[in-house]
């Protein structure tokens, strides 16, 4: 797994470094420059004996190098303390310092630039093939939720929101999440009849992009669907009788999928009111769950049978937790929270959230049996990766994940339609990180999310691992990175070598050279600052592996 995640960085960072710096050379070039060479990569070029990744054409010597972390273009005349005799009996329009203001900023910027422009060229390549979103079509109705007050139900098609067309899950969020408090018109098509209710917004408390605490938007929608898992409430259901037990997992009925609750429902009723039907059932946490065969009576409803949807089955329970200590174990069934039924784990999560410490009581099944268990939220700081952390009250479990709701392709083909979409999506993304970049110098958002190598380098390989779609979104969003932060005024930066061109500009003369060395020895100092600060928070996140790693090597 280690190379396929060295693979995935190596590959990934060439693209991008490739991309910065054929900007600078192909810009230069335009402006009339002498590109003396094209890195891609430090050191030795790759090569066996004689034979090495480079070549010349012109004036212009090409590398493939072996360190992979960088890459460069040297430009006659760029540095002055090292020319050559080529500088010297070249025309002084050919050097970079010989060319006006205007262009020498031109090919300074068109690094970034390229930058920004491959996640547009990167986003029109994905549309035309199409990509998989989450469509609007309702899963889940949460009891007692602003939509379920409004009437909208499970498998309602969501159209629109306050008049404007929403084709995607995620359209529908975004324009319910930044509104807690405030109020939506919803327009959704049931049994080909389009229906439109008001509703109000309600609040929760969540965490925004930026890993920040705050309320959100929220009105008891969800797109995925619940699971057809089985909660046994009474001692004298039939469902008891028939080997059924609480949390376990129908798969199918009289042979045919039906997964979720609806369809299980469905199914069942189907099934009509005389003789037994055959539920595949899958039980307990194991991997794999046990799969069993029961013959069931027929009774005409899941309400006849004595069961009801198990909308919170724990799957995990964190050692020394609230949790464990409470004596909940995986495959437990909660039913009730203080007497109130639990509507789905999301709402069991903000009761826990919302209790300030105060003693919960659960009605938990399990085996069929129900029993109450008195529960006691802890304030717990946990980890979401890659830096980002909450402090809320928890129990410590974990529990089921609902099945996947409705797809839809998002696929644009027509160029004139692809490209302005693709610059609205990059600039959102570019505009999401100069957020993010200006709360982390506030100290809004923590100096651990700061990413090295490390960082970078498994959220490429994990990238890979899930697929092309995960790999190419990750690349844009660090080459969106990349491209603002070399527009950082930091001297070696792209942005510092702009501004050391403008101050030369104003006063009419190149910098001396003792001040060149100042200004790239401080450049250098804060890049090295910055670089060992996001390095450190790679090896605190990943402490335990380095630990193990350290005793592999020493042989403990």
């Amino acid at each position: 797994m280690a190379l396929e995640y060295l693979f995935a960085f190596v590959m990934m960072l060439s693209v991008l470094i490739f991309v910065h710096e054929l900007g600078h050379f192909l810009v230069a070039k335009a402006c009339g420059v002498r590109v003396l060479k094209f890195s891609l990569g430090f050191g030795n070029p790759i090569g066996i004996g004689r034979y090495r990744l480079r070549w010349k054409r012109g004036h212009t010597e090409y590398v493939v190098a072996w360190i992979p972390l960088g890459g460069f273009v040297k430009m006659l005349g760029e540095y002055t303390e090292d020319a050559s005799d080529e500088e010297a009996v070249a025309h002084p329009s050919e050097t970079l310092p010989g060319r006006p203001l205007w262009q020498k900023l031109s090919i300074v910027f068109a690094g970034p630039a390229m930058n920004l422009l491959l996640p547009v060229l990167v986003f029109m390549v994905i549309l035309a093939i199409g990509l998989d979103r989450r469509g609007t079509l309702v899963g889940t109705v949460e009891a007692g939720s602003p939509a379920a007050v409004a009437g909208i139900e499970a498998g309602d098609q969501i159209v629109q929101v306050d008049d404007q067309p929403v084709d995607f899950w995620e359209d529908l969020e975004g324009a319910i999440v930044p509104n807690p408090g405030g109020t939506a018109t919803l327009v959704y098509r049931r049994d080909g009849a389009e229906q439109r209710t008001q509703l109000e917004v309600g609040a929760r408390q969540g965490l925004d992009e930026f890993g920040t605490t705050r309320d959100l938007g929220w009105i008891g929608l969800e797109d995925s669907l619940p699971r057809a898992q089985i909660a046994i409430a009474g001692s004298d259901a039939p469902a008891r009788a028939a080997g059924l037990r609480s949390g376990d997992r129908v798969i199918s009925v009289a042979g045919e999928p039906a997964d979720d609750w609806y369809r299980f429902e469905a199914a069942y009723a189907a099934a009509g009111t005389t003789g037994r039907v055959e539920f595949g059932i899958e039980r307990g946490s194991g991997d794999p769950p046990e799969k069993l065969t029961l013959r069931v009576p027929a009774l005409g409803s899941a309400a006849a049978l004595g069961v009801g949807y198990a909308s919170v089955v724990i799957t995990g329970v964190t050692p020394d937790s609230a949790a464990s200590r409470a004596g909940l174990e995986a495959g437990d069934v909660v039913l009730t929270v203080g007497g109130a039924p639990v509507a789905s784990f999301g709402a069991f999560a903000e009761v826990v959230r919302d209790s300030e410490g105060r003693t919960l009581e659960l009605d938990v099944a399990r085996d069929g049996v129900q029993r109450r268990v008195d529960v006691t939220p802890e304030l717990t700081t946990y980890e979401l990766g890659m830096g980002l952390e909450e402090t809320r009250y928890m129990v410590g479990i974990t529990a089921e994940r609902a099945l996947p709701g409705s797809i839809a392709i998002d696929r644009v083909r027509n160029p004139l339609v692809s490209l302005p979409r693709a610059v609205g999506m990059t600039v959102d993304l570019t505009h999401a990180f100069l957020r993010g970049l200006g709360k982390l110098v506030t100290g809004e958002v923590s100096r651990k999310q700061l990413a090295g190598p490390i960082g970078i380098a498994q959220l490429a390989g994990d990238a890979y691992r899930r697929g092309w779609e995960s790999y190419l979104k990750v690349m844009v969003l660090i080459s969106i990175n990349l491209g603002i932060l070399n527009l950082l005024p930091i001297p070696i930066l792209d942005g510092g070598q702009a501004l050391v061109f403008l101050v030369e500009g104003v006063r009419r003369g190149p910098l001396s050279l003792r001040t060149r060395e100042v200004v790239q020895q401080l450049g250098l100092t804060v890049l090295i600052l910055l670089m060992g600060l996001a390095f450190w928070n790679d090896i605190s996140r990943n402490w335990s592996s380095v630990v193990d790693w350290l005793r592999r090597g020493a042989g403990l």
